[in-house]
């Protein structure tokens, strides 16, 4: 395969431009703009700090508010209309609820020790929740706070990812090197699948028909046939320079045609480009220590990684498959989230 690193920072100038030339506007000075869904903000999450930044970069990345949280959040959501987000907070046990019109916390959503990932169902009403340190998947009901179901599952349970059509479940086990296939309205395990060393996040291809996971400590992400839940392959990193004991895969998300997968490297402090039809990896772009998660930018023009011991996010192009920009943020950087169109 053909492998290109990139070493080669933007000047200050340069980035600057990239970022005026990508939102559209003129920066607005000193005052924050108001709030509006689609807004384009980053929202970051960091373990160390209890808290979560906001920035706006189309100006310049300006924080536009830093939200004080309850202890250690981690994974965070939008609900459907990005009126409110949610933040996992593992120390705490609890999931914050923060309104976003006004950046500050509104309520708490008791769960189990150590909550560390999450998603909601389609319709909003139902959590479902990875805890870390009781090994459990429990459904909540958002509206009453009770669960609905605690299903056991392997140690250290993390990735969350809930099927299309709302019927299934995928939990990643951390220990037991397994996702976990649930039927969410039962409630119950119904299929184990065995992949790489320590699993932790999901990517489902636009079609349905594959699911990626990040295998932390194999250095790979394996491939599932949703249809039959069998392995179909896997996809080994190993940048330039490093051993594979260093590639540590954790982050990955989709582009916004589905025809590339980002990939976060963790220890190696790269990114991957992989192209989803041929599982070949394309390019390896350099980004800060320990590279955590990655979402895409409103307009698909940037991508946005969280290095968590470098304490910063860094900014990809794109097109180049450049890091044009280091944003330094709060504590051990978690997860970085973009408030975009709906």
């Amino acid at each position: 395969m053909g492998v290109q690193m990139t070493f080669r920072k933007l000047t200050r100038r340069e980035s600057l431009a990239l970022m005026a030339a990508a939102s559209g506007a003129a920066a607005l000075g000193g005052v924050a703009p108001a709030r509006a869904a689609g807004s384009g903000y980053l929202f970051i999450s960091h373990e160390n700090s209890d808290n979560l930044l906001v920035l706006d970069p189309s100006r310049d990345f300006a924080r536009v508010a830093d939200i004080a949280t309850s202890r250690r959040p981690r994974d965070i959501h939008f609900n459907n209309d990005h009126s409110l987000l949610y933040a996992a907070c593992g120390d705490d046990d609890v999931i914050d609820v923060i309104d976003v019109a006004t950046y500050t916390v509104v309520d708490h959503i008791p769960t189990g020790r150590s909550p560390e990932a999450f998603v909601l169902n389609h319709e909003n009403t139902t959590i479902y929740v990875s805890n870390e340190e009781n090994s459990t998947l429990q459904v909540i009901d958002l509206a009453t706070k009770l669960i609905l179901h605690e299903v056991p599952v392997g140690a250290e349970p993390e990735g969350v990812l809930l099927s299309p059509d709302g019927r299934t479940l995928y939990v990643t086990s951390e220990v037991a090197d397994m996702v976990h296939v649930i039927d969410p309205e039962l409630g119950v395990v119904t299929q184990n699948i065995i992949v790489g060393t320590r699993p932790r996040r999901f990517s489902l291809t636009p079609d349905g028909r594959e699911l990626w996971v990040s295998d932390e400590l194999s250095g790979t992400v394996t491939i599932i046939d949703v249809a039959t839940n069998m392995v179909l392959t896997d996809i080994t990193f190993l940048p330039p320079g490093f051993r594979p004991v260093d590639v540590t895969p954790v982050g990955l998300t989709l582009s916004a045609d589905g025809t590339k997968t980002y990939v976060t490297l963790g220890r190696a402090n790269h990114l991957a480009f992989v192209d989803v039809a041929t599982k070949e990896v394309e390019s390896y772009t350099l980004v800060g220590a320990r590279p955590w998660n990655v979402c895409r930018s409103a307009d698909d023009r940037y991508l946005y990684v969280t290095n968590g011991l470098s304490d910063e996010i860094s900014v990809i192009e794109v097109s180049s498959r450049r890091n044009v920009l280091s944003i330094p943020v709060g504590r051990v950087p978690y997860a970085v989230l973009v408030d975009g169109s709906l």
